[in-house]
């Protein structure tokens, strides 16, 4: 069976690529199984470039497919902020609820709706330098009240405008529906199947 490595040290990325990769015929592993550490600066100047350098520096030190991705979300009131910064936004080594208290403060001046957009890159590449990419975007706005508790980051506060809950509201299931990732994975999946020749015809989704 062939291995694909899920790129990445944050546990809910781990946990959801892992969610909409499962059924297929691929032994996913992650660092901590390949006993692997990599402290990866993002300095890139989108999702794309980002997610890129992610993937080669895993797939280099791993010897196999790697898929990596980088994600953010885009505050139009802030003229797209934070984007390729959400991780970073509130300073360095600050909690996920530090973040997100750090963002409505930020929108506090502004009137709402709070317009917003979760995007991510994913990119597949393997040791010769083979990359493919996709991109997944999802619709909505940030509220100023936290609700829900399946989720991470800004989850609690995005609210998913086409059902009328918060990300962190979402089941599992609808999240690997709905989510900005799991639509970047979606539009990667054929790729990936080709690339790691797997059979076409078993639909995850």
């Amino acid at each position: 069976m062939r291995r694909l490595l899920i790129a990445s040290n944050n546990p809910g990325k781990l946990m959801e690529i892992r969610a909409l990769l499962q059924g297929l015929e691929l032994d996913l592993v992650d660092p901590d199984m390949l006993g692997l550490r990599l402290s990866i600066e993002e300095s890139g100047k989108d999702y794309v470039a980002n997610a890129r350098m992610k993937a080669f520096a895993w797939t280099a030190a791993s010897g196999i497919w790697s898929i990596a991705d980088d994600s953010g979300l885009e505050v139009d009131a802030l003229d797209g902020a934070p984007g390729i910064h959400s991780a970073r936004f509130a300073g360095l080594n600050r909690s996920d609820a530090e973040r997100r208290q750090f963002l409505l403060m930020k929108l506090h001046p502004y009137p709402r709706p709070w317009t917003a957009r979760f995007i991510c890159a994913v990119v597949l590449a393997n040791p010769e330098k083979i990359t493919d990419v996709a991109i997944g975007k999802c619709e909505g706005e940030i509220i100023p009240t936290e609700k829900g508790e399946n989720g991470f980051g800004y989850d609690p506060i995005f609210l998913v405008r086409s059902i009328d809950r918060t990300m962190a509201e979402l089941t599992n299931e609808e999240k690997n529906r709905l989510s900005h990732r799991a639509r970047a994975v979606q539009a990667i999946l054929p790729i990936l199947r080709e690339r790691m020749k797997l059979d076409p015809s078993h639909n995850l989704f």
